[in-house]
């Protein structure tokens, strides 16, 4: 056997490659071998390569050293020998070699005896996989396994709430101030709208006879419901990211608006609160009609306010926009229609005299009420008009009077910011909008609406003084001055 597995070996040897025309080696080992038997210790290397990958020659690995053959064989450490087991095992002593190359026996390739049985372990975990692939198995991470039931809850989710019902973390709410990263922008980004082609002209008259018919189907609390949500979403009380909060230092729009970097939003509150005033304008204006019809229109708009006064919506940005639509020098000229007004809708016309005009008035001088309880956003355009720069009108001691209760207002409009959140989000919960409305009263349509989709682009002081002219030329073909 030695003799002609050496012979092999030798021949399995690349870096000696046999030359085709030398004589084989293999006899003259055999001799060497067999002449002297001792020399079989000083090769061990060449008795440790066996090249040869069939299982059955496992078992030369087996022979002891009482090996009639006179090979003697090495003991391969423990630690060597592939682990048959999961978990680490500690031997009391090491197993003879023979016992575990005796254990296998194969033929062709193949084994037919049983392996060796495994030693005890502790059950494995399963990590559970996201996916639908099969679960990973991994015993350096052990894990409790799932619990095979589900509660009702996990196998039927109920649906998400709004995000304007969505209730504020106290650690958010409490957070301190953060360095402002970039200045903020509420509002929505331009999206396909439903109501508006990709182009369009301004005072489409399709358009306009559509919005028409969405506000008569409304009554005056639901409309002031959606100018609420989207006054929120304007302002920056409702809806607000957390990856917002940390760009502007704030938790709030109410609070940014009193900084120096909320200049943005300052400008974009006020050309919303322009923008309302126009349309709402409009609505009368655009009354071509009989003299009722006008009439009617004013006393929506009226209805409209007392739905957004302080105690019912409590949405003083929306109020101060219809009511300085209803107080615009080109509607309040128009005598026919307000007397039209006082024999059809009496009540309409008394409570815009006796109640609107003179809460309209105290809120743009600061004195208004502005509690949390009864208002759910407060009036923030005399804080915003002040803040960039626009002149306050009347008397020296009146307008430093004035200025002092608007920036105290402003102090407290921004300590009591978390509470406006929660009493708007009160006011809208359960509260399901009409998309068109709501598209509707959003700034972005108004302008587009307004200037057409070339003009919305224009510089905002060249683009409300030419709509200035063009409401004062509906209004001298309504009612011409005698």
């Amino acid at each position: 056997m030695w003799t002609t597995e050496a012979c092999c070996k030798c021949r399995a040897q690349p870096l000696n490659p046999l030359s085709p025309r030398a004589p084989c080696r293999c006899h003259r080992m055999e001799k060497t071998l067999l002449a002297n038997p001792g020399t079989t210790a000083s090769c061990p290397a060449r008795a440790r390569k066996w090249s040869n990958s069939q299982p059955a020659d496992l078992a030369h690995m087996g022979q002891s050293r009482e090996d009639p053959t006179g090979i003697e064989a090495f003991a391969t450490p423990v630690s060597a020998l592939p682990r048959t087991g999961s978990d680490p095992v500690l031997l009391k002593a090491p197993a003879p070699l023979g016992t575990v190359a005796n254990s296998l026996r194969a033929s062709d390739g193949q084994l037919q005896a049983k392996a060796p049985a495994k030693p005890p372990r502790t059950p494995s975990f399963e990590l559970p996989d996201a996916s639908e692939r099969p679960p990973t198995y991994c015993e350096l991470v052990p894990r409790v396994p799932c619990v095979q039931g589900t509660s009702l809850s996990q196998s039927c989710p109920e649906p998400e709430a709004p995000w304007w019902e969505a209730e504020e973390d106290e650690e958010e709410e409490n957070r301190c101030f953060t360095r402002p990263q970039a200045e903020i922008s509420f509002c929505p980004p331009d999206t396909p709208s439903c109501l508006l082609g990709p182009q369009n002209r301004p005072l489409e008259p399709q358009v306009l006879h559509t919005l028409r018919g969405l506000f008569l189907e409304h009554h005056p609390g639901s409309t002031a419901l959606h100018l609420l949500l989207v006054d929120c979403q304007a302002t920056g009380l409702l809806g607000v990211t957390r990856v917002q909060r940390d760009n502007m230092g704030v938790s709030s729009g109410l609070e940014l608006l009193t900084l120096p970097h909320g200049c943005r939003l300052r400008l974009e509150l006020l050309e919303r609160h322009e923008t309302l005033a126009l349309a709402g304008a409009l609505a009368v204006l655009g009354c071509s009609g009989p003299l009722e019809e006008r009439a009617a229109a004013l006393r929506g708009l009226v209805e409209l306010a007392l739905a957004l006064r302080p105690g019912a919506a409590g949405d003083l940005p929306g109020l101060a926009a219809v009511m300085g639509a209803l107080l615009m020098p080109q509607v309040s000229r128009l005598e026919h229609t307000w007397r039209q007004l006082r024999r059809s809708h009496t009540e309409a016309a008394l409570a815009f005299e006796q109640e609107l005009k003179p809460l309209m008035r105290a809120l743009d001088e600061g004195a208004g009420p502005c509690d949390p309880g009864e208002v759910a956003l407060p009036h923030v355009a005399p804080m915003v008009r002040l803040l960039e720069g626009e002149e306050v009108a009347g008397p020296l001691e009146e307008s430093c009077e004035r200025l002092l209760r608007t920036l105290h207002g402003a102090r407290h409009m921004a300590r009591d910011a978390p509470k406006f959140r929660k009493v708007a989000a009160q006011r809208l919960r359960g509260f399901r909008p009409n998309p068109e409305l709501r598209e509707a009263l959003t700034t972005g349509f108004l302008r587009r609406l307004l200037w057409g989709s070339r003009g919305a682009g224009a510089p905002r002081a060249e683009r409300f003084e030419k709509f200035q002219r063009v409401l004062g030329v509906l209004s001298q073909r309504l009612e011409p001055d005698s």
